[in-house]
C-alpha cells in the first residue's frame, strides 16, 4: 500500500491541473494553488514535480500518447469520407480535453522550449494525417485536387481546427468553460473544417457528404 501512494498523489496533481488549467487558463495558475486546492504541503508537490512546467510537460506526455493512438492513420485500405469525420471528431475531443493548451499556446511556447519541439511534431502529425485521408480520397476518385491544392487543404484544416477554440473564447470568453456553449462550439468547428473540403469531392461521396454537413446544421439550429 504504501508504495502506491506516490502514484496516486501524482495523478491526483496532474488531473486537478489539468482541470485548473482549463478552466482559468495555465498562466494564472501556481502550484502554490494547486497544493491548496489538494490540500497538500508545497514540499509533496515538488515531491513529485520540480516546478509548474515540469507539472505543464507531464500533462502534454499524456496528451501525445492519446493523439498517437487515436488520430492513428486507418491500416490496410483506403481513406473514405467516413475516416474524415472520425479524424475531426477524435481531434475536438482531444482538443477540448487539453484545451488550456491552444487557448493559451503563444504563452506557453515562449517559456517552454520542449513543449515548443513537441507542439511542432503535433502539428506535422495532424497534417501527415489530413494530407493521406485526402489522397486516399483521391486515389477512390472521390475527391479531385492537385498535390499543390492537397497540401494547402490539409495545412488549412489543421489550423483551423487548432485556433478554433480560440477564436470561440474571444466572441465568449465568459461562457469558454460553459459544457454546453462549448459543445455548440466545437460542432461549428467541425462544420467550418468540413466546409474546406467539400469543394473538392465528386460523385456520389459530394452527395453523402452534404447531408451530413446538413445534420451539422440542424445540431447548430437545435
Amino acid at each position: 500500500m504504501p508504495q502506491k501512494s506516490p502514484r496516486r498523489t501524482r495523478e491526483r496533481i496532474l488531473e486537478l491541473a489539468l482541470k485548473l488549467f482549463n478552466e482559468f487558463g495555465e498562466p494564472n495558475i501556481t502550484t502554490t494553488v494547486i497544493a491548496e486546492e489538494l490540500a497538500i504541503s508545497p514540499g509533496n508537490l515538488y515531491y513529485h514535480f520540480r516546478n509548474k512546467d515540469d507539472i505543464v510537460n507531464s500533462i502534454f506526455t499524456q496528451f501525445e500518447e492519446e493523439i498517437s493512438k487515436k488520430l492513428a492513420f486507418p491500416k490496410g485500405r483506403q481513406a473514405n469520407v467516413d475516416d474524415i469525420w472520425l479524424y475531426l471528431h477524435l481531434m475536438y475531443e482531444l482538443i477540448w480535453r487539453y484545451r488550456f493548451f491552444y487557448r493559451d499556446l503563444n504563452d506557453l511556447l515562449s517559456r517552454n522550449r520542449k513543449l515548443e519541439l513537441n507542439f511542432k511534431q503535433i502539428l506535422a502529425h495532424k497534417v501527415c494525417v489530413a494530407h493521406e485521408l485526402c489522397e486516399g480520397l483521391r486515389s477512390d476518385n472521390m475527391l479531385e485536387a492537385s498535390d499543390l491544392e492537397i497540401d494547402a487543404l490539409s495545412t488549412n484544416m489543421v489550423v483551423l481546427a487548432t485556433y478554433w477554440l480560440s477564436y470561440e473564447y474571444v466572441r465568449n470568453p465568459r461562457k469558454y468553460t460553459e459544457q454546453e456553449a462549448m459543445s455548440d462550439a466545437l460542432v461549428r468547428g467541425c462544420y467550418q473544417v468540413l466546409i474546406l473540403i467539400s469543394p473538392y469531392l465528386r460523385g456520389e461521396t459530394s452527395v453523402q457528404f452534404q447531408k451530413k454537413t446538413q445534420e451539422y446544421l440542424l445540431k447548430l439550429k437545435h
